[in-house]
């Protein structure tokens, strides 16, 4: 079990860290959502994670971010950017 623990918390790592480049690049709205999108698949392996090694301050703190970055994800992929 603490090797799929281990292994959760890497992809977690690995994933929110090349989400962070590419949210910090600002290439453009396309190449942001995406980051998002990668942040949330990230935030959710870390409430995976916290769950399996009943860490619930790493829980508490990753159902937020989730919710921020599904928030990122329709600001924007699914919004339409406002005209002028």
């Amino acid at each position: 079990m603490e090797t799929l623990i281990t292994a959760i918390k890497w992809v977690a790592s690995i994933s929110g860290i090349v989400a962070a480049l590419m949210v910090s690049l600002d290439s453009g709205r396309r190449v942001t959502g995406w980051g998002f999108v990668i942040f949330s698949g990230s935030a959710l392996c870390w409430l995976a994670g916290s769950v399996l090694s009943r860490d619930g301050a790493l829980g508490t703190q990753n159902v937020a971010l989730f919710a921020i970055d599904v928030f990122g994800v329709y600001r924007y992929l699914i919004r339409k950017k406002a005209v002028g």
